[in-house]
């Protein structure tokens, strides 16, 4: 990954279908096609299928036809398995994480985590054009194997996990002097300088979001994952400013001393990156300590947003600046964000995040982004997934819709 470029979810698209590598190292994933199963009627959720149909290969290659590379991203494939999830979707999900796998992984995950990017090369083949590892998806990864092995009896997504969860605590995990643990975006390129100098981290508050990290602590109480919680609690409490978190921030230590200071590449700009923040502080339960930190933090965007038909899509986090109006994807993540801080506003962005669902003519132009923004924001506020305590998945098809699972 390029330390240059915002790493939001990035994905690819391409009208041929990307052929998968050999497999080794882990247990074989079956490499036979797999038709794609209908969620039943009492189930039935008409943006997962508009995912399904626009943004999902037959192969299980996530993509945005949007991008200049066409490109396909870790984040994307493990957005992509959680929402397999929240849908009953196992064939989807198999396929999902057999494309991760081959792709990203090139068959074998044992000693080293996904790459970031694949997709349409500068030299016209196709492949990972960044090896750099994205730390979210990794562990929206191993979040969405620790809970398909839960939920579907399927132990081998569980080992999987445990595996990228130990390359993940070594490559990716740091310790800020003066301030504890935490997460680097990926194993390359955000830490400057060196152990006898001036250091300098660059990091990023949408990566963490608590719930996750609940479940990888349940899974794994000797990793970092509980202290991480935390941590990303206060690591939004000190950057956030008049409620308004930046997409990036950076950490220095040197001989005058240590704290937070505004991003040296990307400054104080809150956007497409920082949006996710207010989603996870809205999806996580209102008993959790981190949670009520975070909604503490950012209750001033709360009352920014009364009145406001839109929410913006910039806003400076120094000055309190605010730009233009965001898509529908921004009213969407927000929507569980107002409704836990129990604002009016909730109703009015839920309203406008439902436009983004195709009417009878299928004439919604809601992007990759906005869909998955959608489908986090939109489907908890419909009550498809809530977060226990532990970071489990509470899902609507366990009460309504057991018999009906799909077999991959």
């Amino acid at each position: 990954m390029s330390v240059n470029r915002t790493r939001r979810v990035w994905l690819a698209g391409l009208p041929g279908l990307a052929a998968l590598g050999a497999l080794g190292g882990w247990p074989a994933l079956a490499h036979a096609a797999v038709p794609k199963a209908s969620p039943p009627a009492a189930c039935a959720w008409p943006l997962y299928q508009q995912f399904l149909s626009r943004f999902v290969q037959a192969d299980g290659r996530v993509l945005d036809p949007s991008t200049k590379e066409q490109q396909s991203t870790s984040e994307g494939q493990s957005y992509g398995m959680v929402f397999a999830l929240m849908a009953n979707d196992r064939a989807t999900f198999e396929r999902l994480w057999q494309w991760s796998f081959a792709n990203l992984g090139a068959g074998n995950l044992q000693d080293k985590l996904p790459a970031w990017q694949w997709g349409h090369r500068a030299d016209g083949s196709w492949g990972v054009i960044d090896a750099n590892p994205a730390s979210d998806a990794d562990l929206w990864f191993a979040f969405a194997l620790l809970e398909a092995a839960r939920l579907w009896k399927q132990p081998r997504y569980g080992e999987q996990a445990r595996a990228l969860l130990k390359l993940v605590a070594k490559q990716e995990v740091v310790s800020l002097p003066g301030f504890g643990t935490m997460l680097l975006p990926g194993p390359q390129g955000f830490v400057q300088g060196n152990a006898d100098g001036p250091r300098q981290w660059r990091l990023n508050a949408s990566y963490l979001p608590v719930p996750v990290l609940r479940r990888l602590a349940a899974a794994e109480s000797s990793g970092p994952w509980g202290t991480l919680a935390t941590q990303a609690a206060k690591l939004v409490d000190a950057v956030a400013r008049q409620g308004i978190v930046p997409d990036w921030s950076a950490y220095r230590s040197d001989a005058a001393g240590t704290g937070f200071l505004t991003d040296p590449d990307k400054g104080d700009v809150s956007s497409y990156d920082a949006i996710r923040v207010y989603l996870w502080a809205g999806v996580t339960p209102s008993g959790d300590a981190a949670g009520r930190m975070l909604m503490k933090a950012l209750a001033p965007q709360a009352q920014r947003m009364v009145g406001r038909a839109a929410p913006p899509e910039r806003m400076h986090a120094d000055s309190g600046a605010v730009d233009g109006d965001g898509p529908t994807g921004f009213s969407a993540a927000l929507v569980p964000f107002l409704q836990a801080a129990g604002s009016p506003a909730a109703a009015v962005q839920r309203t406008r995040a439902q436009t983004m669902i195709d009417s009878a003519t299928g004439k919604s132009a809601a992007t990759y982004y906005d869909t998955v923004l959608g489908l986090f924001g939109l489907g908890f506020a419909e009550g498809r997934y809530r977060f226990a305590p532990s970071g489990q998945l509470e899902l609507e098809w366990e009460k309504t819709c057991r018999t009906a699972s799909a077999r991959p």
